[in-house]
């Protein structure tokens, strides 16, 4: 069962996670389950990705191994599965390179825009101190796999980290709670959860980094901000 980003900006309305706080765990669980029903029907969904860039093999960069056994032959990603953006959003820098990432991708601008806020707070030279880099904050060997040369160019790096999005959104079935933990945490650590929905993923939660909790209710909030 994918949660509505709607329904996280209910999460502005209690006070922040304290990443040093043992509580953070127990906080998560609580709003994830007051936003799920009881039953759930969402099945795991195994897609394809993109083709590489020139010279990118399946085997380079860590992208490639997170995401796991891909189709070498898919030239395109196929639109089944894939959440459109079908509203309006707040206008925010580099509004074009947004809006045609989404619509090349089939990511909701909205999210973009949150993934971004979130990350980098729109700063294009952001550097984490685990070295991820630009408004998407990309770590090298996932820009490379995505064939970002120059992380620091908005253009390539909202490329890159709406194309990494769209593959995530694919192979969680659309179910926002795991891609954002993807996004934060990395794909195969969500992968082997053993979990297929959001509602699955409340009931491991405290196997989650307190960080990558924290983060998902972050970016779901700020997707409600850009939403109009």
């Amino acid at each position: 069962m994918q949660i509505d980003p709607i329904s996280w900006k209910q999460m502005t309305d209690i006070p922040q996670m304290n990443t040093n706080s043992t509580e953070s765990a127990t906080g998560f669980v609580n709003v994830l389950s007051s936003l799920l029903t009881e039953d759930s029907t969402s099945k795991p969904v195994e897609r394809s990705i993109t083709q590489l860039a020139p010279g990118v093999t399946f085997k380079d960069g860590l992208l490639w191994q997170q995401l796991g056994a891909v189709d070498e032959s898919a030239s395109s990603l196929p639109m089944e599965g894939v959440v459109h953006d079908t509203g309006a959003t707040k206008p925010t820098t580099f509004e074009d390179l947004i809006t045609a990432a989404g619509e090349r991708y089939g990511v909701p601008v909205s999210l973009i825009k949150a993934v971004i806020d979130a990350e980098s707070s729109f700063n294009p030279n952001a550097v984490s101190s685990a070295g991820a880099k630009g408004l998407m904050q990309l770590m090298d060997g996932t820009a490379r796999g995505l064939g970002v040369r120059n992380p620091f160019d908005p253009a390539q790096n909202i490329e890159g980290g709406t194309k990494y999005l769209s593959n995530l959104i694919q192979r969680f079935g659309g179910e926002m709670a795991m891609v954002l933990a993807a996004y934060n945490a990395g794909p195969t650590r969500i992968a082997n959860l053993g979990v297929s929905s959001d509602e699955e993923l409340m009931s491991v939660a405290h196997e989650l980094p307190e960080e990558t909790q924290a983060y998902i209710g972050k970016v779901m909030n700020a997707q409600s901000k850009y939403t109009l």
